[in-house]
């Protein structure tokens, strides 16, 4: 048996492991593009068995491989996800996505060059990258698929329909070489997808203006996203973009419980944050200042949280977690309405982080006592945004703590 028949035979005995590595980095993919309010078709395979020995014939032909740890590095796509991204323009936030969500081993951009000299048009326009699923995110009996390469395609829905034409055709002759006229129809083809796209990009353009209007409700998590990244880019368009939307769902369901539904009503929000962007998701800084401004709102907002995560009324750990973080964030709550009452009323609606930062600058507590806030107020930022909530931190005895500086800070008043 020659080395390329070995690695066939033991890949065979593989493929549903790869199978499912592709399907869990599908799921991680299509789950943060769902919360950040993107439009795409996401799918997941491992690479057939047919399609890939045809692969390695060819490159074996063309350059014999020596070993199949060489094979199984020079195959980064055993398993793939794909990306078709409704809007072109998003591409880059969808990079963005994929490099907070994995271990980013290398990113190509395509077009590299001009293939052909014959060809008007650039031809295949997307964004690869070859990651790995972080080993510390995985369950136990998952962690063996943190060690698998995972090929992610970013492109619109357009390239990726002409990609798969193309690579079928030229790559894959079947029926023998293609004709010149061939050539120049898949040519032809490819502007017409290049014109696709910038017809895509002016929709989703139209498609912002008709969302701003400043007394129309947000039919969906899409439209609000689509209105957040917009309206927000003025504040800081990179950070915004580094950092991602964050939970657009989770800020969509509770804006419609609260009934500030319109652009106009989250106006006061985006101008909270103006000029005081923190280097975290946009949404979560928009939930910030939506529960800053009436402590009765973060009952409303655990509901919401409660019902996206399923939990129940019963006795789990999790349950337990949940109901220690309702009583954490009700004496926030007070001491969030104390401070506010112990700065100007001119300040309007605040950030919790400005308003820590105003207490300090107006001289109203020491060095001390702002920083044992803000380190409070980092807390509730974990629990209120749902973030992992480390193994050795007590709840009960951080909320004890709010309740001291509560009494410190009524002292003051």
């Amino acid at each position: 048996m020659d080395l390329l028949e070995t690695f066939m035979a033991q890949y065979a005995k593989e493929f549903d492991y790869y199978d499912q590595v592709a399907r869990l980095a599908a799921r991680k993919v299509e789950a943060g593009l769902q919360s950040e309010g993107v439009r795409a078709i996401v799918t997941s395979r491992a690479k057939t068995i047919v399609r890939l020995k045809d692969k390695l014939m060819k490159r074996n032909a063309r350059n014999p491989y020596s070993s199949i740890d060489e094979i199984y590095e020079g195959i980064a796509d055993l398993a793939g996800v794909r990306v078709a991204l409704y809007f072109p323009a998003e591409r880059e936030k969808v990079g963005n996505l994929v490099l907070r969500l994995f271990e980013c081993q290398l990113i190509r951009d395509f077009p590299v060059g001009s293939e052909s000299s014959d060809r008007r048009f650039s031809g295949y326009s997307a964004t690869h990258y070859r990651v790995r699923l972080r080993a510390s995110e995985l369950d136990e009996s998952e962690r063996r698929y943190a060690t698998a390469n995972i090929e992610i395609q970013v492109a619109s829905v357009l390239m990726h329909a002409w990609s798969e034409v193309e690579h079928d055709l030229v790559y894959k002759p079947f029926e023998g070489q293609l004709s010149e006229q061939e050539y120049s129809l898949l040519d032809q083809l490819n502007g017409l997808v290049l014109a696709g796209e910038i017809s895509l990009e002016q929709l989703q353009r139209a498609g912002e203006v008709r969302v701003a209007e400043s007394d129309r409700p947000f039919s969906n998590h899409y439209e609000l996203a689509a209105h957040l990244l917009s309206s927000a880019s003025e504040i800081s368009p990179n950070e915004i973009t580094d950092q991602g939307m964050g939970r657009v769902d989770l800020l969509f369901a509770l804006i419609n419980r609260l009934g500030l539904r319109t652009p106009n009503d989250l106006k006061p929000y985006l101008l909270s944050i103006h000029g005081d962007l923190e280097k975290r998701p946009l949404s979560d800084q928009i939930i910030d200042s939506v529960l800053g401004e009436d402590e009765s709102r973060y009952d409303t907002y655990r509901e919401v949280r409660k019902n996206f995560e399923g939990l129940s009324d019963g006795v789990s750990d999790k349950d337990k977690i949940y109901f220690d973080s309702g009583m954490f964030l009700g004496k926030w709550a007070q001491l969030e309405r104390l401070m506010h009452d112990l700065i100007p009323s001119k300040n309007g609606i605040m950030a919790p982080a400005a308003t820590v930062g105003k207490l300090l600058s107006e001289g109203i507590v020491d060095l001390d006592t702002y920083m044992e806030i803000d380190r409070l107020r980092r807390f509730r930022n974990v629990v209120v945004h749902g973030l992992e909530i480390p193994s050795d931190v007590r709840i009960g005895d951080l909320t004890k703590r709010i309740e001291a500086m509560i009494s410190k800070l009524e002292e003051l008043g």
